[in-house]
């Protein structure tokens, strides 16, 4: 569950980074990297950071409301 908490971060930090530059300047680095249409990357991509959205949502109920990240913070 560690593993998969770190991952979901990782997407969701780059999901808001993306979305950070689409509000400042209007520039989407997904669509510039997979091309202005929509490619299968870039629907890939979309969809990895919602699914991490929902894991951090429901990782917290899983584990009695705790989200764990390193196993030091381990009861």
């Amino acid at each position: 569950m560690i593993i998969a908490n770190l991952i979901a971060y990782i997407i969701l930090i780059i999901g808001g980074l993306n979305w950070g530059l689409v509000g400042a300047f209007n520039f989407n680095l997904v669509s510039s990297i997979f091309g202005a249409v929509p490619a299968v990357g870039s629907i890939i991509i979309y969809i990895l950071v919602g699914l991490s959205a929902i894991w951090l949502i429901i990782s917290p109920f899983l584990t009695n409301g705790k989200l764990y990240l390193t196993s030091r913070n381990r009861d």
